[in-house]
């Protein structure tokens, strides 16, 4: 184990969190969850043939809106809540390393899942239904992205508030970002898949105009990695040797 006090990547810590993700049988979602979006993917494409709004609802309805937040959601908790219930986080905080290392560690993990379980899957559907049309397959993929990487900030804060994370995780995916998002514009604000679709959108269709603004998208993205991943930092500082506040 690393013994460095200045933040950054511990190898020892992310080999942990690999083992934490694909060690317990969440993992099994992370396989399941892109197999239903490509292979919903290929029936759309059977039925329906190669048709924008069908490969749009595909993507946003179920990649966006469904897929990616859960994988990021089973990959952030897999690495971070378990430990924090179980007490078993009271190895790491026992050794001289910095809270923002372990964090980032993890973090790293849960990115890659994201990437592997949530941004690949987009970027395959995507040409199954839109095979002429790169820019809009880059688009959504850019949207993975965006979307997964910052999810898995916000899960891994509410890891770090609240023993429950998974359950309020699943509240936010479901009712704020899948029911609440489709029906109040108002939502749009504050909906991580909305700021990642008002930049993927700019590829897909550069004149199209955006519900949202491209620069407040980017902002409010990059104030929630930064912001959220700092004060996971600090949080994780105020639990003691058992793991907990």
């Amino acid at each position: 184990m690393s013994t460095s006090t200045r933040p950054g990547l511990s190898p020892t810590i992310v080999e942990l969190g690999v083992r934490s993700v694909f060690g317990r049988r969440r993992g099994v979602l992370l396989f399941v969850l892109p197999l239903v979006l490509v292979g919903l993917a290929i029936l759309v494409r059977a039925l329906v043939g190669v048709d924008e709004d069908a490969a749009e609802g595909t993507l946003y309805g179920l990649g966006l809106v469904v897929v990616v937040p859960l994988v990021s959601l089973l990959g952030t908790t897999g690495v971070l809540a378990p430990e924090i219930d179980d007490g078993s986080i009271a190895y790491l905080l026992s050794k001289p390393i910095s809270r923002h290392t372990i964090v980032l560690s993890k973090l790293t993990v849960a990115t890659g899942a994201s990437v592997v379980f949530g941004t690949l899957p987009m970027l395959l559907a995507g040409f199954v239904l839109m095979p002429g049309d790169p820019r809009f397959v880059l688009g959504f993929a850019l949207a993975a992205l965006l979307a997964g990487v910052t999810y898995c900030v916000v899960f891994a804060l509410a890891s770090m508030l609240n023993r429950h994370a998974v359950v309020i995780g699943l509240i936010y995916v479901l009712v704020w970002e899948g029911l609440l998002g489709g029906l109040l514009s108002g939502v749009r604000w504050l909906s991580v898949t909305q700021w990642a679709a008002a930049v993927g959108g700019r590829i897909v269709d550069p004149d199209a105009t955006q519900d949202l603004s491209l620069g407040y998208a980017l902002v409010a993205t990059v104030v929630v990695l930064v912001g959220g991943t700092w004060w996971a930092g600090r949080r994780l500082r105020s639990f003691n040797i058992a793991g907990e506040e």
